[in-house]
């Protein structure tokens, strides 16, 4: 249930843009910088509210939080489908990124280590082999949409799945089985353990603006290389196959090593992706989509992963929360940037990327299975 409803999720909020950036700039009459600026503040506002929700996952569970998700990235749908004009443009997005802070991985990975604890690595693996088709079925289905009926009815037809599909799907998920300790009221974990928090925030970051940049520019970048356009939208619609992929070896076989040691794979996958492509051009794209899925997809689950494994379930959606606070506001700077950078730098910018997921592979190396208990981390708790 939960991994239908986070393809949902992420299908009809986050790759929206790269099928109806376009439509939608014409429909409003802004330009199209402005729609990725619109999407951009939405990935703002889902970071700074990431926290919050962790928080409230941590002390109530999942279930309502993530049914909640659905109402809101319905209404933003709705109000996104009736925009005329920059002002409701942004509005509709804001209620997206509300609903995106609610509902995505971060706030499905916190219920997760609500339900099952330090056992939760499988389960998050699990969702995200579904979810990782998100990006296949959005873009080939809004597109299809959007030639037949138009983007306001897309639209539409996207909210009224999140409330007839998704909404009920979140709320027949079980309550929450494990919870955290009490503790005195209103105290926060903040950045503790620094050294291991801030270098995974880092990390994140870097692995993030990467995955904002290729979600908005990926068949663009491609076109660029020398593909036409029908290959390149059929190489970028492999993305979402190479990551199921990838997370079905991490479930059958990687599982059995270290997260760190997954993570520190998958960083080096998308810098060896852009060297075929920057090599091979066009013969290339398929390749370089490949790996980059497959990278993507492996540090998705070291998102919710690497933090389990390096301090616990104990107030894990508040870490995350925190950790993902940055790379939200990475994803929120990238589709802008990185369009500014392709236009400056052509198919040049692929070194930007590749640079970036070589230093979070070098981030990587620097943390280790079990942080200092110095740094104050708590031992995992025992599941009841």
């Amino acid at each position: 249930m939960l991994g239908i409803a986070q393809t949902l999720a992420w299908a009809s909020s986050y790759y929206l843009p790269a099928v109806l950036a376009g439509p939608i700039a014409a429909g409003t009459g802004v330009a199209p910088a402005w729609v990725f600026g619109a999407f951009s503040v939405s990935l703002l506002i889902a970071a700074v509210a990431g926290p919050y929700v962790g928080r409230t996952i941590d002390r109530r569970g999942g279930r309502g939080v993530l049914a909640l998700s659905n109402i809101v990235l319905a209404v933003g749908l709705f109000a996104l489908a009736g925009a005329s004009g920059p002002v409701v443009l942004f509005a509709a997005w804001a209620i997206l990124g509300l609903g995106m802070a609610l509902g995505l991985y971060d706030a499905a990975f916190a219920a997760l280590a609500c339900f099952y604890g330090t056992r939760a690595r499988g389960p998050i693996t699990g969702i995200t082999l579904m979810a990782g088709f998100a990006s296949t079925v959005s873009w080939p289905l809004t597109s299809l949409l959007n030639g037949a009926v138009g983007w306001r009815e897309t639209c539409l037809v996207w909210g009224v799945l999140n409330l007839g599909v998704g909404l009920p799907l979140n709320a027949l998920l079980p309550r929450a089985t494990i919870r955290t300790p009490a503790r005195g009221a209103g105290r926060r974990v903040g950045w503790h353990p620094r050294r291991e928090m801030w270098l995974l925030a880092f990390v994140f970051a870097a692995a993030w603006f990467v995955t904002g940049a290729m979600a908005a520019h990926l068949p663009d970048l491609l076109e660029r290389a020398g593909a036409t356009p029908f290959a390149a939208i059929a190489a970028a619609a492999m993305v979402g196959p190479a990551q199921v992929a990838a997370r079905l070896l991490e479930f059958i076989a990687l599982r059995r090593i270290h997260p760190l040691v997954s993570a520190r794979i998958a960083a080096t996958l998308h810098p060896i992706g852009a060297a075929v492509l920057a090599g091979a051009g066009p013969v290339g794209a398929a390749a370089f989509a490949i790996l980059y899925g497959a990278g993507n997809g492996l540090l998705t689950i070291a998102r919710g992963t690497v933090p389990l494994a390096l301090f616990g379930p104990n107030d894990y959606g508040e870490r995350t929360g925190l950790l993902g606070a940055p790379a939200r506001a990475a994803q929120a700077l990238a589709p802008l940037l990185f369009g500014l950078m392709l236009s400056a730098m052509g198919l040049g910018v692929i070194l930007v990327s590749g640079g970036l997921c070589l230093a979070a592979f070098a981030a990587l190396l620097c943390l280790h299975a079990k942080p200092s208990a110095a740094d104050g981390t708590q031992p995992a708790r025992k599941e009841s």
